[in-house]
Parts: C-alpha cells; sequence; structure tokens
C-alpha cells in the first residue's frame, strides 16, 4: 500500500534568504574581527631584546596558523550550507518549472509535489488548478468540435444527395429544391450557433457592457419572431412590469439568448407564449413559458448540455448558448415544467 501523504506546513521562502544572509555577514565579520585581533596582537607584543623578538614571532606564528586554519573551517562550512541552501531553493523551483513545461505540452495531469515554502506551495497550487481547468476545457474542445463535425454532416449530406437526384433525373426538381434550401437554412443557423459559441468561449473577446431597457429587448426580440409565430399559429403574450427595466449587462447577447428561448417556445407551443419580465428583490426575473407538452423528466438534467438534443430537436446548441450567456452575467436559468403543462424556463439575474 502507498504511505499516506502527510501535508506539510509551508514556510516562508524568506526565512532561508535571511539565514543565508546571516551566515554570510558572520563570516564576513569573523574575517574582520580575526584580522584586527591579529594586528592587535602584533602592535602589544614587546620587542626588546632578541630571545623576546624570536618568542614573540613563534607566538604570532602560531596565532597566525589558528586564523588560518579557522577562517578556512569557517570559509568550508559557508560554502557546504550556502550549497545546501541554494539547492533547497532552486530544486523546486526546476520541478515547477518542468511541470508548467509539461502544461505547455498538452499534459494537464496535476502533481502531488509539496513544499515546505508558502510562496512555493502557492505557485504550485495555482499551477495545479490551471491544469485542471486546461484539462477540462481541453476535453470540452475536443468534444465540441467532434459534435460539431457530426451536425454539420448531416444537413451537407442531405444537400448532396439532393442534389445528385436532380442532377441525374430522379427527383423532382421543385421538390428537391426546397428541402435542399431547407436544409441549407438549418446549416446556416447551426453555424450562426457555432460562432456564438465560439466568440463567448474566446477569452480575448470583449463585449461592452451597457445599460439597457430588458422590457423593451425582450419586446424588440419577440417582435422578430412574430412572423414565425403566426405561420405556426402561436400568440405571443407579455406580462412586463410598468415601464422600463434597466439593467447593465451586454446587450447583444442578452438578446440572443432570448432570441434562442423564444424560438425554441414557439417551436414547441400549443397556442400561446407567455413572456414575463419583472423586478424582485434584488433580482429580475425573466420567464419564458408556452403551453406546449412540456419537457420529459428524464430530459430535464440534460436540457442545457451542448448538442444534446430531445425530441424534435435541432441541433442542440441554443440552449447551451443561453445557459452559458446567462452565467456570464452572474445570473442562472432553470426548466421545468408549468402547472398547466408546457415548459417554463426562468432567468434570475442579480442587480
Amino acid at each position: 500500500m502507498p504511505k499516506a501523504v502527510i501535508p506539510m506546513k509551508p514556510k516562508t521562502t524568506k526565512i532561508r534568504i535571511k539565514l543565508l544572509k546571516a551566515f554570510s555577514a558572520v563570516l564576513f565579520f569573523s574575517f574582520l574581527l580575526t584580522g584586527v585581533i591579529f594586528n592587535i596582537a602584533i602592535r602589544a607584543l614587546p620587542m626588546d631584546g632578541q630571545d623576546l623578538y624570536l618568542e614573540s614571532a613563534r607566538l604570532i606564528g602560531r596565532a597566525g596558523w589558528i586564523a588560518v586554519i579557522l577562517m578556512g573551517l569557517m570559509f568550508v562550512v559557508a560554502v557546504v550550507v550556502t550549497y545546501f541552501l541554494s539547492n533547497s531553493i532552486t530544486r523546486p523551483i526546476e520541478k515547477l518549472g518542468k511541470f508548467a513545461l509539461d502544461i505547455g505540452r498538452g499534459d494537464f495531469t496535476p502533481n502531488d509535489f509539496q513544499f515546505r515554502e508558502k510562496e512555493l506551495e502557492d505557485l504550485n497550487m495555482a499551477l495545479n488548478r490551471s491544469a485542471r481547468q486546461l484539462g477540462v476545457y481541453d476535453s470540452e474542445q475536443k468534444a465540441f468540435f467532434q459534435n460539431a463535425s457530426h451536425e454539420l454532416r448531416t444537413p451537407l449530406m442531405s444537400i448532396k444527395c439532393y442534389a445528385e437526384g436532380i442532377s441525374f433525373g430522379l427527383m423532382e426538381p421543385k421538390a428537391a429544391s426546397e428541402t435542399i434550401l431547407e436544409e441549407t437554412d438549418k446549416l446556416s443557423d447551426l453555424v450562426t450557433d457555432l460562432l456564438y459559441v465560439s466568440k463567448i468561449d474566446n477569452i480575448a473577446t470583449a463585449f461592452t457592457a451597457a445599460k439597457t431597457d430588458l422590457a423593451q429587448l425582450i419586446r424588440d426580440t419577440a417582435i422578430r419572431q412574430e412572423a414565425v409565430a403566426a405561420k405556426r399559429q402561436v400568440r405571443l403574450s407579455f406580462d412586463f412590469d410598468d415601464g422600463p427595466i434597466p439593467y447593465v449587462c451586454m446587450g447583444e447577447l442578452i438578446a440572443r439568448a432570448m432570441d434562442n428561448l423564444i424560438s425554441n417556445a414557439i417551436r414547441y407551443a400549443a397556442s400561446e407564449v407567455v413572456l414575463s419580465c419583472r423586478k424582485k428583490p434584488g433580482r429580475i426575473e425573466i420567464r419564458v413559458a408556452d403551453n406546449g407538452a412540456g419537457i420529459a423528466p428524464d430530459l430535464l438534467p440534460r436540457i442545457f448540455e451542448r448538442f444534446f438534443k430531445g425530441a424534435d430537436g435541432n441541433h442542440g446548441i441554443g440552449l447551451a448558448i443561453v445557459k452559458t450567456i446567462i452565467e456570464q452575467h452572474g445570473g442562472r436559468i432553470t426548466a421545468e415544467n408549468g402547472d398547466r403543462g408546457g415548459a417554463v424556463f426562468t432567468i434570475s439575474l442579480p442587480i
């Protein structure tokens, strides 16, 4: 069995640096003090008489050798201590540097390093956190491109089949052309959604936040959907607070989220879609409700996943985009079935 790892309490690197500075200072003053003592001893010895001079010379010689030996020992000790202190600082940095290079090569496996120094431990925790986040992002991106490729291939294959049918005279041109136009519209919508996903996920992309009247924004979005609603014989109803509802947000993204929700509700509604926007304590609540068949209970937990499609779904990106946009504004969105049937999407935006 592997040994249990006992967590160490990190200590600050500054302690070791101060210790190294203190040791260097002691060594310097030791050399200086030895020289001063040696000089005083020479000056203090009497120089009267030949015998006394020889004795003094022997004493000075012995003192000199002792001083040389002591200084040599102190120098060796200083070198050894400095070596171990420097290694204790540089080795962890080398390990973290190698770990950072591994992350750069695409290996996002977190390490199990433990350091005594608080600064190094904090840096290691930050690198591990970054590695985990990059690993999740990398997995999501790979899955996203695989799913996107599949979703793009489906309408393209349909367009190709119907175009070949027209070319070889196997299909009636008018009916085949209508099908090609429908598939082209689906492909266009899918590409638009993919571009929005790319724009939202790109951390370098900047959207401008400004004060926006949410009530008017939702009305304008609904007006753009009136033709589709009329074609499906669906009525759009509004239940708003009186007057404007100002909110600082990225209007382009919120409009896109509402466009996805409203078009989704129109697709599944039996005869009516109700839009509401009201101020609540500390938040603004937006609801989009339809009177259709509702959402199957087993699909509710996955309704906002990318490329997850329920019955009669398009390509499974629209609701995922909505969730991402709302969460980027610090809000949350939920989906449920209403008491009178139909799906109800509720957005809560913090004030």
